[in-house]
């Protein structure tokens, strides 16, 4: 599954370490699923996508 976490951090001038803290998770989760090495639950596609002001479906890409 691709992902837009990078370039939305990006754009809030947001570091791995403070999306991490507002998601709930450690840093290395937040480098993982930027690389696409980790799928998130639910649970961690939302919290993510609120620390950065965004949608699941704007933040998410499934395609296959």
């Amino acid at each position: 599954m691709k992902n837009r976490i990078k370039e939305s951090r990006a754009k809030l001038n947001m570091t791995q370490e403070e999306l991490a803290r507002r998601a709930g998770v450690r840093r290395e989760t937040i480098v993982f699923l930027e690389q696409g090495k980790y799928n998130p639950s639910l649970q961690l596609a939302h919290d993510v996508a609120v620390a950065l002001g965004t949608s699941i479906d704007e933040l998410f890409v499934f395609a296959g």
